[in-house]
């Protein structure tokens, strides 16, 4: 079966590729990421991966296999999306600091004939952090493209991350052990 991960995201590439199995990247622009208001928030991250997958579904052919996924950062019951600016990205990071919040990713998997999707969650706690590390990680990192302004694999995350309880690679972005398990089912 054709894999295709419909990524923009290095750290997704870089997980998939981990697991050793072969893939292409294939990315549709435009695709909307808006979902109800009034869902609850551990359900959007997996809506969104089904929302991605949607627009997919016309164009799988019979052999292919797409994974859709999202990653959102929550805080109580606050989204952290991805930041837009450097005074987003210090909101969230400051929001953060010295307090336990969830990383939630959903992933899609959709070919012509089935879907299955679910979502992760992990834990994560960061001591609380100094205005100068928040702002030399935003103006050396600029993690604008990352869910809560951050990337628990670089620096911000050696110096940051207190403790974790669950799975360090849904926090990249990609829960690969449960992606593995669900692939071993439907492959």
């Amino acid at each position: 079966m054709k894999i295709i991960l419909a990524s923009n995201s290095p750290r997704r590439r870089e997980l998939l590729m981990g697991l050793g199995i072969k893939f292409e990247v294939k990315v549709l622009p435009n695709i909307s990421e808006e979902y109800p208001k009034n869902l609850p928030t551990m359900d959007i991250a997996e809506y969104i991966a089904c929302l991605k997958a949607k627009a997919y579904k016309e164009s799988i052919e019979e052999n292919e296999l797409i994974i859709t996924a999202d990653t959102i950062v929550v805080l109580g019951n606050q989204v952290l999306g991805k930041p837009k600016n450097e005074n987003q990205a210090k909101y969230m990071l400051q929001s953060i600091s010295g307090k336990k919040h969830k990383v939630v990713t959903g992933v899609c998997i959709t070919t012509n004939t089935l879907q299955r999707h679910f979502s992760v969650s992990t834990d994560v706690t960061f001591k609380v952090l100094k205005e100068s590390e928040i702002n030399y990680y935003i103006h050396k990192y600029k993690p604008f493209d990352k869910a809560g302004a951050y990337g628990i694999q670089e620096w911000i995350g050696y110096v940051g991350v207190t403790s974790i309880n669950g799975s360090y690679f849904n926090v990249m972005g990609l829960p690969v052990q449960r992606l593995w398990e669900e692939l071993c089912e439907i492959i």
